[in-house]
């Protein structure tokens, strides 16, 4: 064999090799790389929408915890206001119970007083009674003078 012709199929065999590489192999090759490097940035920009979506929830979560805490600090507020209330009303409550207790009670001491008064009266006419029987040593019909005693009565 020949050097030359050696060389020559040599040549076409590595031409046809780089022809058929470049015809069938390559394309996939590329195929395979281009689908990889699409793989690839899909990833990062998933990773990236990820960061964005985990920033925004935790600007999120951060306003919702403000809006609770000031909910929380608004409800505590109205409680203490109710609170104040109650207790005003429970004052109030308790001195106009306090005013009808003195009211009741200064009727009820002015009805024993009136009683008490009457029973006076009474008893001084009794005695005014008495007294003019053992003047006049005798005895005074009640009937008879029951207008006088309760003119009596009415002056004392």
């Amino acid at each position: 064999m020949n050097i030359n012709a050696t060389l020559l199929v040599q040549a076409l065999s590595f031409a046809a090799l780089i022809w058929f590489t470049v015809s069938f192999v390559w394309p996939m090759l590329t195929d395979a790389i281009d689908d990889r490097n699409k793989r690839i940035a899909d990833g990062l920009a998933a990773a990236e929408k990820g960061r964005q979506a985990l920033e925004l929830s935790s600007r999120q979560a951060e306003e919702a915890l403000k809006e609770a805490r000031a909910r929380a600090a608004e409800i505590l507020a109205q409680a203490d206001k109710r609170a104040t209330e109650m207790i005003e009303q429970a004052k109030n409550q308790a001195r106009d119970e306090g005013a009808r207790e003195k009211i009741a009670a200064k009727a009820e001491i002015d009805q024993e007083y009136a009683r008490a008064r009457e029973q006076l009266r009474e008893h001084v006419a009794a005695l005014a009674v008495a007294g003019a029987e053992k003047i006049l040593r005798r005895e005074v019909d009640a009937k008879a003078h029951g207008d006088l005693l309760s003119a009596i009565r009415q002056q004392i």
